[in-house]
């Protein structure tokens, strides 16, 4: 089954500790929700541009989404 990541993006000069926290409660929510995968992170892009994700296999998509509206996904490879 594929893997899926789901990204929410932050920008401006909070952007990567806003990501960062963006990260803690993401982690509570693969935790409380029982997600098969535990994969998370945080990505700086630029000084104004950091993003958090949560990668989630396909299947579970839909509830994730719609649960926690992220700004875009992509196929995880890793």
């Amino acid at each position: 089954m594929r893997k899926l990541k789901l990204i929410w993006d932050f920008k401006g000069p909070a952007a990567e500790k806003t990501a960062q926290h963006h990260e803690i409660h993401l982690k509570e929510y693969a935790l409380a929700e029982n997600l098969k995968l535990n994969i998370t992170g945080v990505e700086t892009i630029n000084d104004m541009h950091t993003l958090a994700f949560l990668v989630v296999l396909e299947n579970e998509m839909p509830q994730v989404r719609n649960a926690l509206k992220p700004h875009r996904g992509q196929v995880y490879n890793a």
